[in-house]
C-alpha cells in the first residue's frame, strides 16, 4: 500500500502522520494500548493513552508512576492531523480496537478480541475501516468455540466428581480475563472457591470496576490441606504446574484454553480434563468480524497469520500478514504479572 496510515517497524505498529505507536514492544514516547496482557502493554513508554478501565491494572502492571492517559469507548482524541478513538474488543476488562483516520482514511487495530459476549467484558462492536489489523490466534477452521455456558456447566459437573471422590478440583486460568470470567459464571453454591495470589490481585481490581461480585478468598498457606477437600482452586498454568500445586492432594487437575480443542493439549499440559473457553474469537468470529468491517484490506498478525492472511486472499479481500511481538493464547508471557 502507497503511504500507509501505519505501518510496522522494529518498535512496533507506528502511525507516522501521528507519530504515536499502538502497542510497541520497545520504548517509544506514545504508546496507545489496546489492553493489559503484557504482551500488549510494556513498560517503559514515556507516555501511555488506554481505555479508563485499564488504568488500574496498567498501573498495577507497570507502575503506579507511568503517565496514563484515559478516554471512554467512542471519545475521539486528535494527536497532529490524525483522528483517534477507542472501541470495545470484548476481550478482557478495557479492551479496546484502536480507530485512526487522516485525510478521510480508516484503519483500525483490533488487538486482541472476541465475538462472543461475557459478563466481565464490554462487547465486541465492529469498526468500519479500510484496513483492519486483526489477531489470527485461532485462525483455522477447526476452532469453532462450544457455547460458553455448556463449558461452564462441564467445569461445575467435573467439581462435583471430584467433591464425591473427596478431592480438591484445580483449574489452570490465565489470571488477567479467563480466571474473572469463570468466576463470574459458575455456580458458586457449588462450594468454597479459593484463588492463587496472581488470580486474586486481578480479581480485585475487577471487582473496583463493578465487573466480580462474590467472595474468593486467596489461598494462603495458613489454611489446612485437608479444609480443602472439596474446593475449587482457581491458579495461572505457571503454579499449576510448580510445587505450590504438588503440595495440593488428593488433586484433580482441569485447564482452560481454546487450545483444548486440540487433541494432545491436555497430556502436553499435563492435567486431568481440558475444557474450551477461549477469550480470542474463533474461526467463526474473525471471519463475521471482518465482514462487518468492510475493510478492503486485512493484516493479519500472531496465530495463523500467513495461512489466514491466504484464506482471505482466496476470499476476495487483500490480506497481507505481518509480523509481530504479539504471543498467541498458549503463552504464558502473561502469567506472572
Amino acid at each position: 500500500m502507497k503511504n500507509p496510515l501505519l505501518v510496522f517497524n522494529s518498535n512496533g505498529i507506528y502511525c507516522p502522520k501521528g507519530d504515536f505507536y499502538i502497542d510497541p514492544w520497545k520504548p517509544v514516547d506514545k504508546a496507545i494500548i489496546t489492553h493489559a496482557h503484557s504482551d500488549h502493554a510494556k513498560a517503559g513508554h514515556r507516555h501511555y493513552l488506554s481505555h479508563h478501565d485499564s488504568k488500574s491494572i496498567l498501573k498495577q502492571r507497570l507502575g503506579w508512576e507511568i503517565k496514563l492517559e484515559t478516554k471512554d469507548y467512542g471519545e475521539i482524541i486528535k494527536i497532529n492531523e490524525v483522528k483517534v478513538s477507542l472501541h470495545p474488543a470484548g476481550h478482557i476488562l478495557g479492551s479496546a480496537q484502536i480507530r485512526v483516520e487522516a485525510g478521510g482514511e480508516v484503519w483500525c487495530v483490533s488487538g486482541d478480541y472476541k465475538t462472543q459476549p461475557d459478563p466481565i467484558a464490554v462487547n465486541f462492536e465492529p469498526v468500519p475501516c479500510h484496513t483492519f489489523i486483526t489477531e489470527c490466534t485461532f485462525g483455522l477452521p477447526v476452532y469453532q468455540w462450544p457455547d460458553e455456558a455448556e463449558t461452564i456447566t462441564q467445569i461445575e459437573n467435573w467439581w462435583k466428581e471430584n467433591q464425591q471422590k473427596g478431592k480438591i478440583s484445580l483449574i489452570s486460568a490465565y489470571s488477567l480475563g479467563k480466571a474473572q470470567r469463570i468466576l463470574a459464571l459458575i455456580d458458586q453454591s457449588i462450594g468454597k472457591i479459593y484463588c492463587h495470589g496472581a488470580v486474586h490481585t486481578v480479581n480485585e481490581l475487577y471487582k473496583r470496576a463493578k465487573k466480580l461480585q462474590g467472595h474468593f478468598p486467596y489461598l494462603s498457606s495458613e489454611i489446612k490441606k485437608e479444609a480443602l477437600i472439596g474446593t475449587l482452586i482457581i491458579a495461572p498454568p505457571s503454579a499449576v504446574s510448580s510445587s505450590w500445586a504438588g503440595k495440593l492432594k488428593p488433586l484433580s487437575v482441569g485447564a482452560v484454553s481454546g487450545w483444548m480443542m486440540l487433541r494432545g493439549s491436555k497430556r502436553r499440559q499435563n492435567v486431568d480434563r481440558g475444557f474450551i473457553l477461549s477469550d480470542h474469537a474463533d474461526w467463526q468470529g474473525l471471519n463475521k468480524a471482518i465482514r462487518q468491517t468492510q475493510s478492503e484490506n486485512v493484516i493479519c498478525t500472531h496465530g495463523y497469520a500467513e495461512v489466514f492472511a491466504e484464506w482471505l486472499n482466496q476470499n476476495g479481500y487483500n490480506g497481507m500478514s505481518e509480523k509481530t511481538f504479539f504471543e498467541s493464547e498458549n503463552s504464558e508471557v502473561d502469567i506472572e504479572n
